[in-house]
This record gives structure tokens, C-alpha cells and sequence, in this order.
């Protein structure tokens, strides 16, 4: 474990450094070969067979740890101007989620027993995340089975889903939405707005950088222990939403301080451990469970997701939302929040995380609530 662990930490600097020196995988993107070496990692069979315990604590770790430390550097005047494009956005998606998740779960009714259940699941994962489906799984008492193979359905989609998104959406989009315009504010003059490209992440080891890097990232771990520790005064259904509301909240409070967000490097620092993380949710995934599959219930999970970004796009064409604003509310939907900041990297746009990270957990508040009230309405049309 302890090697596994060495390898999820150093494999990352080394793709910083081989995007620093060689251009063609610089082009390719830190994050997609951090996703593709991961998968490659996880289905080569050499991972040890314990290793979902330490993947799980990883992963959780690195995002709890990265969004205090990308948040330091923020424009908050910045972001309030585009916020309610982002309100918008995740509001189309949101009516498109429930009216495709009912039409879905009638067609698939005569290949699966409860399809209304799976309405509701659908509703919930789609616009908070796993913790909502978990708690309406709960709720709606759903087959244990069903559930499993949705989720894994649901995992394998939203990873294709993922990697369409942080490489060629952005070029494919531009062409029919808006492109993002960005917004310069007398903060943009401070340091902590540097160049995001990967040449950004030279001279973070100079002792300077080093000591203010230090004293960010134990700030960091204070307002992750604050707030894992308000979470647990809370259900574990909704904790996961706790916590990173409260993450979320006080590192958007320490960004008006200007010590703080002029801090160098932070947004780097932060991207590492993104990095990290989509190294170890690549080594997650297991090509192996699509021996067998359920062909309505796969197709039903595609329709979900896939559906949803086509006509949600339409929907951003007729109310002029912009490409990456679409693209950072559709991801945080579809794969919940701590996705938020892989998809702003790849668009070369940390101003859109705010957005992001805002309507993922607006979706996490509301996503119980719709996915449980709908799933008994489709049932009740359904007979």
C-alpha cells in the first residue's frame, strides 16, 4: 500500500514535468493522461485487491484538501456577475433531468420492475450526486441489485461523459455557444493571478513560494477538519453536502482576504491534488463490469446523461449562456462537485468554478427532494 500510495502522489509531478518539456502531451492534457494512465493502472491487474479502502481515502482527501486551496485565489466580485447565468444554466438542466428520467422510465417499464424508482434515482444523481441517490435508494426501499448495477451503469457513462467534456466539448461547443468572456477586475492585478497553463507550476519549490505554499495548505486542513467536523452533527445522507458546502464556504471567506489570495501558487498546489485525484478515480474503473449488461438500463443511463447535455446545450443557445458556464454547470449535474475544478483546468478557466461549485451543491440540497417527489409521480401516471 505504502508503494501504491508513492505512485498516486510522484506519477502526477512527473506528467507536470513531461507537459512542461514535451508539447504533444502537453496538448493532451495533465488531467486526461492523469484519467488514461489511472484506468490503464487499475484494469492491468496488478493493483493490490485490497486497494478500494486506500483509492477511497485518497480521493476524498485530495478534494477536501484541493478546493480550500483552488477557492484562495478567486475573484468573488469576479463571479458574482456571471452568476446568475449559472442559476440559469443549472435550471434548464435540472427541468430536462426530470422530464427525460420520466419518459425514460416509462419506456424501460416493460424490461425492468420499478422503473418509477429508477426515475427517481436518475433525478437524484443527476442533479446533486452519489450521496442523493444513496439516500433515495434508502427511501424509496430500491432492489439492492438494481441499485448496484445502476450505479455501475452509472460510474462507466459519467467517466466517457467526463473525458468528452475536459478535451473536445469546449472546441465542439464554441462553435454553437458563446464563448466565455473573461471578466478583468482590479483583483486580477494581484499575483495570485498567474498564468493557469502548465508552466505555471514553475519555481513552487523556491524556499519563498514554499513558506506561503506551507502555510496555505495547513489552513487547508483546518477548514477541512472544521468543517468534516461540522458534518458529523449532521445525517450521514447529507453530510457528504455538508462538508463541502462549509470547504466551500470558508475558502471563498479566506479569498477576501488579501494575504491569503496573494499567496503564489495556491491554484497550482490545488491542481496537484486534483491531479492526484483523477489518477486514482481512473484506477477506479473497472472495464470489466460491461461483460454483461442490461441493455435497457444502460441505454435508460445514456439517455440521462447524454440527453441531457444535448438539449441542455439548446437550452444555453436560446438564453446566450456561455460555452465553459454550461459546460462547468452540466459536469457538476451530471458528476457532482469535486469534478468542478478538473473541468476548469481543461478549460484553461478557473473563474468558472464558483459557478460550478455553487450549483453542485444547490443540486445537492434540492436533489432528494425532487428525486423522491417525482419518482412517486411517474408512479402514480405509470398506475
Amino acid at each position: 500500500m505504502v508503494l501504491l500510495s508513492l505512485f498516486y502522489l510522484v506519477f502526477p509531478i512527473i506528467i507536470i514535468l513531461l507537459c512542461m518539456h514535451v508539447k504533444w502531451i502537453d496538448k493532451i492534457g495533465a488531467v486526461f493522461v492523469c484519467y488514461i494512465a489511472g484506468a490503464f493502472v487499475g484494469n492491468s491487474g496488478i493493483l493490490p485487491q485490497d486497494a478500494a479502502g486506500l483509492q477511497d481515502i485518497i480521493s476524498s482527501a485530495c478534494v477536501a484538501l484541493a478546493l480550500p486551496l483552488l477557492l484562495f485565489s478567486m475573484d468573488v466580485r469576479a463571479w458574482i456577475k456571471t452568476a446568475g447565468k449559472a442559476i440559469l444554466s443549472l435550471t434548464g438542466s435540472t427541468i430536462i433531468i426530470v422530464a427525460l428520467a420520466g419518459a425514460g422510465s416509462i419506456l424501460i417499464a416493460d424490461h425492468t420492475t420499478d422503473s418509477w424508482k429508477m426515475g427517481g434515482l436518475a433525478i437524484g444523481v443527476y442533479t446533486g450526486g452519489t450521496p442523493n441517490m444513496a439516500a433515495i435508494k434508502t427511501a424509496l426501499n430500491v432492489d439492492p441489485t438494481a441499485y448496484v448495477m445502476m450505479h455501475t451503469y452509472d460510474v462507466v457513462i459519467s467517466f466517457a461523459y467526463i473525458l468528452f467534456a475536459i478535451t473536445i466539448a469546449q472546441k465542439l461547443l464554441n462553435r454553437f455557444l458563446l464563448p466565455y468572456q473573461i471578466l478583468h477586475t482590479a483583483a486580477q492585478g494581484d499575483e495570485s493571478y498567474d498564468s493557469e497553463d502548465i508552466h505555471s507550476y514553475k519555481n513552487m519549490l523556491n524556499a519563498s513560494v514554499l513558506k506561503g505554499l506551507s502555510a496555505a495548505f495547513a489552513l487547508s486542513v483546518v477548514i477541512l477538519a472544521a468543517s468534516a467536523g461540522t458534518a458529523e452533527l449532521f445525517p450521514k445522507t447529507v453530510s457528504t453536502a455538508v462538508t463541502i458546502l462549509m470547504i466551500t464556504s470558508l475558502g471563498i471567506g479566506a479569498s477576501f482576504i488579501t494575504r491569503i489570495r496573494t499567496i503564489e501558487k495556491t491554484y497550482q498546489l490545488g491542481m496537484f491534488f486534483i491531479l492526484v485525484f483523477c489518477l486514482v478515480v481512473g484506477s477506479m474503473a473497472d472495464i470489466t463490469k460491461l461483460v454483461h449488461i442490461n441493455w435497457p438500463i444502460f441505454l435508460y443511463i445514456s439517455l440521462c446523461v447524454f440527453g441531457t447535455f444535448v438539449l441542455h446545450a439548446i437550452w444555453c443557445k436560446i438564453f446566450r449562456i456561455d460555452t465553459d458556464t454550461f459546460l462547468v454547470t452540466s459536469v457538476s449535474a451530471v458528476c457532482s462537485p469535486p469534478f468542478v475544478p478538473v473541468v476548469a483546468q481543461a478549460l484553461n478557466n478557473k473563474q468558472v468554478i464558483l459557478s460550478g461549485l455553487t450549483t453542485g451543491i444547490i443540486g445537492y440540497a434540492v436533489g432528494n427532494y425532487l428525486g423522491i417527489t417525482f419518482a412517486w409521480i411517474f408512479k402514480y401516471f405509470m398506475g
